[in-house]
């Protein structure tokens, strides 16, 4: 039997590419909508099992981003030595049938099993993806096809909202696990049909231990590298802070929790405010040098603070809604422009390591300490009514200034480090 890609590339090779880059955005919607269930559904499980704000945190933050973040690592090394396509077909079985088995959970240990085998499994994904892309497409339309990508996200963590979100208040969130847990295990065997490895343009095709260390030595020693991901890192905690806790500010303290659900149409939003920064990036680049890429980095730091400002402390509901969706999305629309940049600082034949060191950090900084820190400020510091929009607000304004601050001096030292 033929595979899909072999009729469909010898027709059309660019429309080939474009048509394996719209599959790999649905398995990236996939992973988040997988990803975010948990916060979307937290006020429903905390309430049921009786959890913590901090419990909570930790589902969503070290219980999965700790072990994705590490083994993300080696996924990037793999990436560049083994089958992408395997790598990640396997990965999106794996945390398919391990969100459908939280939504059989009765306790904190049997779900934070579950959010760990979540873990391993989806830090196979991006690593391959980015790696599969850059041979995919010119170096020219990079930012624009990552953005692409990475729109994923939110198209994701929309979909996690709006179903999960209807599914359980119209059965249970048990339900709703299930629900956004079986699609994945078609997209494996549409994967399996169309997707094509295709031959690296350059490097080796395996690598010694040794080798792997020098490779991540010679990422981390570029300092333009070190301040985009203090930078980057820096943003994904408050991007990941605000998808923890939004469903928390308008159950607790707007009385709103029929409105969580809605929440989704905001992170459309958000995934079209993605392409259009990396667009903007990319135009940038051309009209006044590469390094003004970081440019978008730093209008998501400091753009959206204004609205989260007057959002959260709002007193009415349907404006705190509105602010706190326009605020996210202009602090999201980093996402594509962070996972394009650091290609340009690594040979292709690392690629799979230089998404895997960007994932690693992001996931240790975002998801491994925004929720947990953010949940025990609610806890314990930030106790009255407002207290889920005082701890938020005090996150996204230190996240912002000092993002800023990172992304000026990652852009002074572009030049000397840029490989391409």
């Amino acid at each position: 039997m033929k595979f899909l890609y072999e009729k469909i590339e010898s027709s059309s090779p660019k429309f080939y590419a474009w048509l394996v880059l719209g599959l790999l955005f649905l398995i990236y919607i996939s992973s988040f909508v997988d990803r975010q269930i948990v916060a979307v559904l937290g006020t429903a499980i905390r309430d049921d099992l009786g959890f913590t704000n901090t419990q909570i945190g930790v589902l969503y933050g070290p219980a999965f981003s700790l072990i994705y973040a590490v083994c993300g690592i080696f996924m990037g090394w793999f990436a560049d030595q083994f089958s992408r396509k395997r790598i990640i077909l396997i990965g999106l079985l794996i945390w398919s049938l391990m969100t459908v088995a939280s939504g059989f959970a009765s306790s904190f240990v049997f779900l934070v099993t579950a959010r760990f085998f979540v873990g391993v499994s989806q830090s196979a994904l991006s690593p391959a993806v980015y790696s599969l892309l850059a041979d995919y497409f010119p170096p020219e339309k990079r930012a624009r096809v990552f953005s692409f990508y990475a729109s994923g996200i939110f198209v994701g963590v929309g979909l996690s909202f709006l179903i999960g979100g209807s599914v359980a208040q119209a059965y249970d969130w048990r339900e709703a696990m299930k629900v956004v847990g079986w699609p994945g295990v078609l997209l494996v065997i549409i994967g399996y049909l169309l997707i094509r490895e295709p031959k690296r343009k350059s490097g080796k095709s395996k690598r010694s231990a040794s080798e792997f260390l020098q490779v991540l030595k010679f990422i981390l020693n570029k300092k333009a590298v070190r301040w985009y991901l203090a930078g980057f890192s820096l943003l994904s905690l408050s991007g990941y802070t605000i998808l923890a806790f939004v469903g928390t500010v308008l159950n607790d303290t707007f009385e709103a929790p029929s409105m969580i659900a809605q929440y989704g149409w905001f992170m459309f939003a958000a995934g079209v405010g993605v392409n259009l920064s990396g667009w903007l990036a990319d135009k940038l680049a051309i009209k006044f040098g590469p390094e003004k890429r970081f440019v978008m980095g730093i209008v998501a730091a400091l753009g959206g603070l204004p609205f989260y400002y007057f959002g959260l402390f709002a007193e009415s509901v349907t404006a705190a809604f509105i602010l706190i969706g326009v605020g996210n999305v202009i602090a999201s629309s980093y996402n594509g422009v962070a996972a394009a940049l650091i290609q340009y600082f690594v040979k292709s034949d690392m690629r799979g390591m230089a998404g895997a060191v960007y994932l690693f950090v992001i996931s240790i900084v975002g998801f491994g300490i925004g929720p947990p820190v953010t949940g025990w400020l609610i806890d314990h510091v930030f106790t009255d009514v407002y207290g889920p929009s005082k701890a938020l607000l005090l996150v996204f304004t230190v996240c912002g200034v000092l993002a800023t601050a990172s992304f000026l001096k990652a852009m002074q030292h572009y030049a000397e480090d840029a490989v391409d």
